[in-house]
């Protein structure tokens, strides 16, 4: 079941345009402290159950057809789960629009969509590192205590889960938000939600969503401070 749901996964990412040719890569982590992840050199249109890889911690494959091997890149997912015991996926891809910011050097670190705020946060911009290094395992690593999501600086997006539909849910919404983030800027600019209504989007998160992710040096505002604001503009 789980090895066929990895399999739909990466279906719809290369459906919906987020990997071209080999991009990308799936994994998750097992009961055993191993883990199932998609093998290198193989689009994700192509996955099929038996493609997969079973790795342990140190990327040596336990499990897998002769000649398969986790895909290099294996080691930023490896570094998600050492920093997070919560996670239970991992999930990378290039959604167009959101590796867009990545590409332009921004982050989409800002609260300006209700459904955004809860369902994933802020959205960092991690520095940059070499593909299939540890320089991005190490560039990221600062972030994943407080984010679910990270935008990979001319690379692509990150999202972590406790569970493979979790992660993958979230890679959705944030290709939506980076969609709709966008269009509000040819329009103008997105506008931030006022502060005392971010609050009260924070805790929603924290009592119904259970997930990570709140805006790096975030503070509770307070009223009078925005109250004085309001009457100096």
């Amino acid at each position: 079941m789980l090895r066929e749901q990895i399999c739909d996964v990466c279906h719809k990412m290369w459906q919906l345009g987020w990997v071209a040719a080999n991009d990308g890569n799936v994994s998750v982590k097992l009961d055993d402290g191993t883990f199932l992840c998609t093998p290198t050199g193989i689009s994700k249109s192509f996955i099929t159950p038996d493609k997969l890889v079973r790795i342990d911690k140190d990327m040596n494959v336990v499990e897998g057809l002769p000649g398969y091997k986790a895909s290099s890149e294996i080691k930023m997912h490896l570094r998600c789960y050492q920093e997070r015991e919560d996670v239970g996926a991992v999930v990378h891809a290039h959604p167009p629009t959101a590796t867009g910011y990545a590409v332009a050097g921004k982050s989409m670190d800002e609260y300006s969509m209700i459904e955004t705020v809860i369902a994933i946060g802020s959205i960092p911009l991690t520095p940059y590192g070499t593909p299939s290094t540890y320089e991005v395992p190490n560039a990221i690593a600062p972030y994943l205590k407080e984010h679910d999501v990270l935008l990979l600086k001319n690379h692509g997006a990150l999202t972590v889960g406790a569970d493979l539909i979790t992660a993958y849910y979230r890679m959705e919404t944030l290709e939506l938000y980076a969609k709709i983030s966008l269009t509000a800027h040819l329009l103008g600019g997105a506008k931030e939600i006022p502060g005392p209504q971010i609050d009260k989007l924070l805790d929603l998160r924290e009592n119904y969503y259970h997930v990570t992710g709140k805006h790096p040096g975030y503070k509770k505002y307070d009223d009078t401070a925005v109250n004085n604001h309001e009457t100096e503009k």
